[in-house]
């Protein structure tokens, strides 16, 4: 059984896969970004805090998505049919392989285009401290959306 109560292993939210929620939850999140840091203490010393690990070098979409949601940050989600049921961050690889592209997505109706700039910045500003490179950008449709990848 899983840190959050499920089978399996811990998954860390993306934003494309089921709502999750609840003191479970939440708990194996922290555990799980409790974790990352001592995997960043081991690896790099001290002051490696402020640094990405080689392993969420080579994991950045679940340790960005492990980050964002640790944070408080809501994660976006899915119904069973495969429709975006909730408003929130959307964690998925981009170009490079330490690159992530962190988009704030919601379900026809929900405003999340309105937001997104705001949500975004607040993104940026949890994943800037932890070593990642946070930069905005503004695609088709004036659709907003985060580049992230390890800084330096």
């Amino acid at each position: 059984m899983a840190v959050d109560g499920t089978a399996g292993p811990f998954e860390a939210a993306t934003g494309d896969g089921p709502a999750l929620g609840g003191p479970d939850r939440e708990a194996a999140v922290l555990a799980a970004f409790d974790g990352l840091l001592r995997i960043r203490r081991v690896m790099a010393g001290p002051d490696a805090a402020s640094r990405p690990a080689e392993w969420e070098r080579s994991r950045p979409v679940r340790a960005v998505a492990i980050a964002l949601e640790a944070s408080g940050i809501e994660p976006s989600a899915l119904d069973e049919e495969g429709r975006r049921c909730a408003r929130g961050y959307r964690v998925s690889a981009a170009g490079p392989p330490t690159s992530v592209r962190v988009e704030w997505l919601g379900p026809p109706g929900s405003g999340a285009q309105y937001t997104a700039s705001e949500a975004l910045r607040r993104c940026a500003e949890v994943l800037g401290p932890l070593g990642w490179l946070a930069l905005e950008y503004r695609g088709p449709g004036r659709h907003h959306y985060l580049e992230v990848e390890p800084a330096g």
